[in-house]
């Protein structure tokens, strides 16, 4: 068997991408996607209604930014364009500029953002399913008298 050296991993993996390699841009992907605010985004323009359910929860549909605003609960009018504006450049949202007065701006998931939503709707899902769990396991640990290192 041979050995490889770290330029001949690096070529390799930029034609398999294996985002345990530091050059892989599947590496990248993943650190966009992990943001917390591109999940909450893909959640809400996904068709999640928070905090009150309703017959289109679950329907994809265009929303304004200041809807977006509103629903996604924490998020800075600055973080909130900078990563609309990276989700539109990696394909997953699209923008669209209609000229009324004022211009009104709406998102929408693309195709491939609709592919991921399936998956931070899930990831969402699960985090609010088991959240009192992971509350009660870090009071446990939290509890638990110090050791000492010697």
């Amino acid at each position: 068997m041979a050995t490889t050296t770290a330029a001949q991993r690096r070529a390799q993996a930029r034609t398999e991408f294996d985002a345990f390699l530091a050059v892989c841009p599947s590496r990248q992907l993943l650190d966009r996607v992990s943001d917390k605010w591109v999940g909450l985004l893909l959640c809400a323009l996904g068709g999640g209604s928070f905090p009150q359910p309703s017959a289109e929860e679950g329907t994809p549909r265009a929303m304004r930014y200041s809807e977006l605003l509103r629903q996604v609960a924490g998020v800075s009018p600055k973080m909130l364009t900078q990563t609309l504006r990276s989700l539109e450049r990696d394909g997953l949202v699209t923008r669209s500029v209609v000229a009324t007065v004022p211009v009104t701006v709406s998102y929408e998931l693309t195709d491939l953002g609709l592919s991921l939503h399936v998956t931070m709707r899930a990831l969402k899902g699960w985090a609010e399913t088991h959240v009192a769990e992971v509350l009660e396991q870090r009071a446990a640990y939290d509890a638990r008298p110090v050791e000492k290192i010697t």
